[in-house]
């Protein structure tokens, strides 16, 4: 029998629950539930979900903290915000926290479950990248989330990390910025490309022997970026 993947809902309105599990489980997950903060980080830890729906405004923790706190213990499932707040920097503050992406409330269950289905096939097993890259010089570790380059060892962050794994997917082949923008940072409407080119001189500065002579995070001009091994 093949296994449901599972949903982890946290979420404090009774009536939000309620709707939220019947149209999943209705869908085909099996869902797990936590009504405040606190809970969410132990049914992380417990249950293993292959996403969580994470409302902002929580009780004891908010969705912030709960976000920041599972990306520090390793969780790498797919978190989509569920927020009833409209000012944009609540949005960036997720997303450049570790979310992949955010719906605001009131949503449509359509577009909701669209979205689900959307992050759990980029999270398949069938697109991820080796636990380790080796680029010229620089040794990367994707699970620790670091680099080792002539004897240097430096942290990566979750969008470099998550950079890092869709070049090498697309290698040899450019990816555009808006791609970028919308499998890294998880939202079409992400402010501006300019995002793209700062994290890239970033990770360039971590992976590369000669930051200004890239050798394997080359630009692909007037696209983006493109990986070669």
């Amino acid at each position: 029998m093949e296994m449901k993947q599972r949903i982890l809902v946290v979420e404090d309105e009774e009536a939000l629950v309620v709707g939220l599990r019947y149209a999943l489980v209705r869908a085909g997950y099996d869902v797990v539930v936590a009504r405040d903060g606190a809970e969410a980080l132990k049914r992380l830890r417990a249950d293993a979900p292959d996403l969580v729906l994470l409302d902002v405004m929580l009780p004891r923790k908010s969705g912030f903290e709960v976000l920041a706190q599972a990306r520090r213990d390793g969780c790498r499932a797919p978190i989509v915000l569920l927020t009833s707040k409209n000012q944009e920097i609540d949005k960036i503050q997720g997303l450049d926290s570790g979310a992949d992406d955010y719906i605001t409330k009131p949503f449509s269950l359509g577009e909701l479950l669209a979205r689900i289905r959307a992050r759990l096939r980029r999270a398949s097993p069938a697109d991820e990248a080796p636990d380790e890259l080796v680029l010229g010089v620089a040794v990367i570790d994707l699970r620790a989330m670091r680099v080792t380059r002539d004897g240097v060892v430096e942290d990566l962050s979750l969008r470099e990390v998550d950079m890092l794994k869709l070049l090498w997917r697309e290698r040899g082949r450019p990816v555009s910025r808006e791609r970028f923008l919308e499998e890294v940072w998880g939202h079409e409407r992400f402010p501006t490309t300019r995002t793209v080119d700062q994290h890239m001189v970033k990770l360039r500065q971590k992976v590369e022997h000669d930051p200004a002579e890239p050798r394997h995070l080359l630009t692909a001009f007037g696209v983006g970026y493109r990986l070669e091994p």
